[in-house]
């Protein structure tokens, strides 16, 4: 984050950003990006391309961190990076990120959970919760398709099966985010993949010690959380 604000001044092209590797990968992993840091073309493609036009890459991969980059640095008039509001939201996005990926590698599954009740909106669309990684991680646990088969079906067949199963209605307001949320974290408990190693669902609800549990960090509190889990199990 130092380096970004050293030289944000000086970055004022999209070229410039891409070759500044210290930069882009602090502005690519507040925008949940890290993995396209070596995909050139495409950051300099929506970094170049009209984002509300329905041929950019941004709005066809329908991928909302695609779209927000592109929304934020398709403008280099006055370079993005100019603005101190800019560099405040990507400073802070970036310690979000950061701070789930931790969490993701401490407790497997809880990163996925926080990021899913922290980016799925009331208006979201099955295409962009198949253009997230982590998004389509939970919701194929939540419907009950195994990640490595759901995996190798190719996308039509893909959005085909999701698409009967899930039901977005669910998604519609924070409360039911969450739940799906909790339900995930609990049927990580029941059926863990194959290469995680979850916490017992005890630490879940904070049993055994003066946490909380993790459940705590979706409410402040494990009480209501431990009881919609329960019911999640139902």
């Amino acid at each position: 984050m130092t380096a970004l604000k050293a030289e944000a001044s000086s970055i004022t092209t999209p070229d410039q950003l891409l070759k500044n590797y210290k930069a882009l990968k602090v502005v690519l992993g507040a925008y949940n990006m890290s993995s396209n840091i070596d995909q050139t073309a495409v950051l300099k493609q929506l970094m170049t391309q009209d984002p509300t036009s329905s041929k950019s890459l941004a709005q066809r991969s329908g991928n909302a961190s695609w779209k927000a980059f592109a929304t934020a640095f398709s403008d280099w008039s006055t370079s993005p990076l100019s603005s101190e509001d800019t560099l405040s939201k990507i400073a802070q996005n970036y310690l979000t990120n950061g701070y789930e990926s931790s969490v993701q590698d401490e407790t497997p599954g809880l990163g996925d959970a926080l990021y899913f009740t922290r980016t799925v909106t009331s208006d979201m669309k099955l295409s962009s919760i198949m253009a997230d990684p982590k998004l389509l991680k939970v919701a194929e646990k939540v419907c009950g398709f195994d990640t490595t088969q759901f995996g190798a079906l190719d996308y039509d067949q893909q959005v085909r099966l999701l698409g009967n199963k899930l039901d977005l209605s669910r998604l519609s307001t924070s409360q039911g985010v969450q739940r799906f949320a909790e339900q995930y974290l609990a049927l990580l408990q029941i059926s863990p993949e194959a290469s995680t190693t979850p916490a017992s669902m005890l630490t879940l609800y904070g049993s055994g010690g003066t946490s909380d549990g993790i459940l705590s960090l979706f409410t402040g509190s494990s009480s209501s959380s431990s009881s919609s889990l329960y019911s999640a199990l139902l």
